[in-house]
């Protein structure tokens, strides 16, 4: 559980500052590289994972990213193209005027999008969070895929509640799936009513 929670929190802090950051930034600076980049990300959203699974476990163990850093890292790349697209679409409603007066008034762009931008996008933000985390905490294969025997998180831990000849525990594999649900149930019913108003103004907008 714990682990599961640090890979949770550490992954979808790390996508939404990475992703709003370059949504900003693609979609306030029109070049061939900028446009590139936001091609790339909505090609990324098409590609099934089933096609680079076994090349990116592969790569991941070269690199020495079979942890849960590591882990953090892939889940970054992989949640990128759908977050960026939907910020690119909330950054597009937010006025450019807010931002020349804060430029006006001194801030550089680092000051403008943390002083300026993020607080804006809060709506957007809770709602990439709810779908990142319900997609890793949920997780099975690609921790299953990368992860060292010594790491397990709950959907793995299920996995040996499952004895020999198809015996199953079902007390604790019960007790396990009650654990991995309620703590999703609690976070979504707590930010529910950002949902709508994100994916609309992200979805209009794009």
């Amino acid at each position: 559980f714990g682990l599961s929670l640090f890979i949770t929190i550490c992954s979808v802090a790390v996508i939404i500052l990475c992703t709003s950051m370059c949504a900003w930034y693609i979609t306030r600076v029109h070049t061939k590289v900028t446009k590139t980049i936001y091609v790339l990300c909505l090609f990324s959203m098409i590609v099934p994972f089933q096609m680079v699974m076994f090349t990116m476990s592969k790569v991941a163990n070269m690199l020495s990213l079979d942890n849960p850093i590591g882990l953090i890292v892939l889940y970054l790349g992989f949640g990128a193209g759908l977050s960026i697209f939907m910020f690119s679409g909330f950054v597009k409603s937010i006025p450019i005027d807010i931002e020349e007066a804060a430029l006006i008034d001194g801030c550089n762009p680092i000051k403008t999008f943390f002083l300026i931008v993020l607080p804006l996008l809060k709506p957007i933000c809770i709602t990439v969070a709810i779908l990142n985390v319900m997609w890793i905490w949920n997780d099975y294969l690609l921790p299953s895929l990368v992860l060292k025997s010594d790491y397990k998180t709950i959907p793995m831990a299920v996995q040996y509640l499952r004895g020999g000849y198809g015996a199953i525990d079902m007390g604790a594999m019960m007790a396990v799936l009650v654990l991995a649900i309620i703590p999703i149930i609690i976070f979504y019913l707590t930010c529910q009513k950002y949902i709508i108003e994100g994916v609309a103004a992200g979805a209009v907008k794009g």
